[in-house]
């Protein structure tokens, strides 16, 4: 083993051979040796090594492996200044070999050592995108779990961090690809972050990358088959594909198939949905949902269907008046619970899809039938108007501080959504009915518009799932679709403020 004297000297040796440097490969082999020494040689190694790598070509394997040595060496400073002279390894076809090795290194717990590691692997992909990918999408396919988490999520942070030059075409070509072969076994929380990566791709953010999205989102929803509302995976991936897939919706990126695929296999079940989200109103969080995309969907070749069964499911919740006994009061014990939540989301849709069909109330159903829901939004309205004077007696005189109280900020969403499906009834009111009013859903932000400018559409939503069910385990333990953790759940929790808004009954006539 070399002392640092000796290391001293034949770095001298090939400094000074200037471009006769290659010829002093026993020089060279004797600075290699410096990492069988101890921690003074070993440090010194690691600075000499990558700095006449590129002159011996026969060594490569060599040096790279005596430089891997040194960054799983148990003192953390040669550590560091060993995977800080990585990068300098990565020429030709050494650098997927060398993106591979710093992708492994991501699993260290240190953080200046993991700052070094993502730092190293940013320099090399700025040389070499395509290469840099390369090593890290093999870990992410084949590595260890931890490696593979940490690669998805370095991908998912650092990418939209590097200049247009190096996220070119092609590079995001591949990085589709790629994601593709990653996106056939992944954990709900890994589709987040793949669907967060795809999605702020260049080529992806115009109509047609974005509707290749829906597609991809389509297809890991597996909307071809049928629901299952008994099994909480089934319910949970659709619901995670779906998140994933509303941001992506506009007036050309259509949200037909999802609003169709909830209108017939959702609805139907919606009182018999599982879910393994704990404190979560599944059957609100789908009506949410199927509210967001209504105001996306293309021409429908099940339209009437369609409208029939959110109107079915829209009775169910707007009730007939409670019958009057001989003396006037209730003949019942109680009367029914307005849930304005759940009516406020399957009205709103009802009312988008009832725009492409506007005769459905008039010419599709008979009077019978048109003179019960009639009567129901009358009722549904006038316990309405009851719950709005009280919200707004509640709220009055209070701003600011007194608003962010968390009892205030019920009463705030539940106005909005009082008053949004006041606004519904009114123009189901008329005669024939009329779908020209606008309301902003009451769980999103109110647009403001500024002066001169046409008032935007009434729900603008904000431009922000994994895989089928294998035939048998894959990745070893890894469960496909596990309920939310972590980072999830906090998105699953903003998604649901507000909760649901029910009040009693409306006063008898």
């Amino acid at each position: 083993m070399p002392t640092v004297e000796e290391l001293y000297r034949n770095y001298g040796i090939l400094a000074d051979a200037t471009e006769q440097v290659g010829q002093h490969k026993d020089a060279y082999q004797v600075i290699l040796d410096g990492v069988k020494g101890g921690t003074k040689e070993k440090r010194l190694a690691a600075q000499f090594i990558p700095k006449f790598f590129k002159h011996f070509p026969e060594l490569a394997d060599s040096a790279i492996n005596a430089q891997l040595d040194l960054c799983e060496d148990e003192d953390v400073s040669i550590r560091r200044q060993a995977i800080k002279e990585l990068p300098q390894f990565a020429t030709g076809e050494n650098l997927p070999r060398v993106a591979d090795i710093l992708t492994q290194l991501l699993q260290t717990d240190d953080s200046a050592e993991f700052n070094l590691v993502n730092n190293a692997l940013l320099s090399i992909f700025k040389m070499d995108a395509k290469g840099t990918l390369g090593g890290l999408f093999s870990q992410i396919l084949q590595g260890e779990d931890i490696v593979r988490e940490r690669a998805i999520k370095f991908l998912s942070t650092k990418l939209k961090t590097l200049p247009d030059e190096v996220l070119i075409k092609e590079v995001e070509e591949l990085i589709l690809t790629e994601s593709k072969k990653v996106l056939e076994d992944v954990t709900g929380e890994e589709f987040v972050l793949f669907m967060k990566i795809l999605s702020g791709l260049k080529s992806l953010q115009t109509v047609s990358g974005r509707q290749q999205l829906v597609e991809l989102v389509a297809e890991q929803a597996d909307l071809e088959q049928t629901f299952n509302p008994s099994d909480p995976d089934c319910v949970d991936r659709l619901l995670q594909c779906t998140r994933q897939a509303v941001p992506l919706f506009s007036k050309n990126v259509h949200s037909t198939r999802f609003v169709t695929y909830f209108c017939e296999q959702v609805l139907p079940n919606l009182s018999t949905l599982t879910t393994p989200v704990e404190g979560l109103d599944i059957q609100l969080e789908v009506l949410k949902l199927l509210a967001e995309m209504s105001s996306f969907c293309g021409d429908m070749e099940k339209l009437e269907t369609n409208l029939r069964k959110l109107f079915d499911k829209l009775l169910e919740y707007m009730p007939l008046p409670p019958e009057e006994a001989e003396n006037g009061e209730n003949a019942g014990n109680e009367e029914p619970k307005l849930q304005f939540s759940y009516v406020e989301c399957l009205l709103y849709s009802f009312h988008q899809l009832g725009r492409k069909l506007p005769d459905f109330l008039t010419a599709k159903l008979n009077a019978e039938k048109l003179k019960d829901f009639k009567i129901r939004l009358q009722y549904f309205a006038r316990g309405l108007q009851v719950y709005i004077r009280q919200l707004r007696l509640a709220l009055q005189g209070k701003t600011g501080e007194a608003l962010k109280t968390e009892e205030n900020k019920i009463k705030v969403v539940a106005l909005k959504i009082t008053n949004n499906i006041n606004v519904l009834i009114k123009d189901l009111f008329h005669i024939p009915p009329s779908y020209k009013s606008t309301v902003t859903l009451s769980w999103k932000p109110v647009q403001k518009v500024e002066i001169g400018q046409k008032r935007a559409s009434e729900d603008t939503t904000s431009r922000s799932p994994p895989k089928k069910p294998p035939a048998g385990p894959k990745r070893d333990a890894r469960q496909i679709y596990n309920p939310p953790s972590g980072k999830y759940s906090s998105n699953l929790g903003n998604f649901n403020y507000g909760e649901r808004f029910q009040g009693k009954g409306a006063p008898g006539p």
